[in-house]
């Protein structure tokens, strides 16, 4: 109003547009308190100069060269101007389409900061190898050993790639386990009585068998603290665990209950299914 109007063109200034901003965010969301009206008030204004850059790189993003140079003109004293002609439906649309794609990404953001709340890292020793990454604490994942009751973790299977056998590289996701135990020379893989076969159930199939080590000491560390288990199995997954690499593990909960710094919760673990072992 104050662009069309002439008489109210001595109220554009910043100081206006500024007071109209602090009026706009009181009466969406009130005062509550000066912490919480200066959080709204930043958030008013990254939004809608996050909106204004989009359109406006959306913009010369669609613009051809002769366009774009039939916006640039000189001035009598030489100097170099730029004209910018977007229509109103442009700006309308545009902003719409510019503030559903700046939550999008900012929703998965999000996520993935909620995700990795979750993530400890784990460090697993057999034979005085150790092979260390991230894993994701998935309360879902209550896949125990039915003879031993022990807690399993899964972990990708390329990262023990250089200790397993050569001939198994690239079968863990096709092959069944058990065909790949009976294919192994005797004597022929160091850790070969440390192999097991722990049944699972997976979504909407039926019984399968995962292959699984059995690692002599793993540290799972989050947040300052440390667990170290003994009773405990690795369990082989031949795919990506994480499509965006985030984690490389899935952490059985019973491995972090009672979590302590230094203090090994291996012994008297507790169970929390009584005969069905879900993946």
């Amino acid at each position: 109003m104050m662009m069309f109007v002439p008489e109210l063109s001595f109220m554009f200034t910043i100081f206006i547009k500024f007071a109209l901003s602090v009026m706009m965010i009181w009466i969406a969301f009130g005062f509550g308190s000066l912490q919480n009206y200066a959080r709204n008030m930043g958030a008013f204004y990254i939004v809608n100069f996050a909106a204004a850059g989009g359109i406006l790189g959306i913009h010369y993003f669609m613009q051809s060269s002769s366009e774009l140079f039939n916006g640039i003109w000189f001035s009598q004293s030489g100097g170099l101007s730029f004209e910018l002609k977007m229509s109103f439906w442009f700006v309308f649309i545009m902003f719409f389409i510019v503030i559903f794609w700046f939550k999008a990404v900012h929703s998965s953001r999000r996520k993935k900061e909620q995700m990795l709340s979750f993530a400890a890292q784990v460090r697993v020793r057999i034979d005085g190898e150790e092979v260390e990454c991230t894993g994701l604490i998935d309360t879902g994942n209550q896949l125990t050993d039915p003879l031993t009751r022990t807690p399993v973790m899964v972990m990708e299977s390329i990262l023990w790639e250089a200790f397993l056998p050569a001939a198994w590289q690239g079968k863990l996701a096709k092959v069944q386990p058990d065909n790949l135990i009976m294919e192994l020379p005797e004597g022929g893989f160091p850790w070969q009585d440390r192999l097991r076969l722990v049944p699972y159930r997976g979504i909407n199939k039926g019984t399968q068998f995962m292959l699984a080590l059995k690692p002599d000491e793993v540290v799972i560390t989050m947040d300052g603290k440390s667990a170290y288990h003994s009773k405990v199995l690795i369990g082989l997954d031949g795919g990506k665990l994480s499509a965006e690499g985030a984690y490389q593990a899935i952490i059985h909960p019973a491995l972090i209950e009672n979590m302590d710094q230094g203090e090994s919760i291996t012994k008297n673990m507790k169970s929390h299914h009584n005969s069905v072992n879900v993946l």
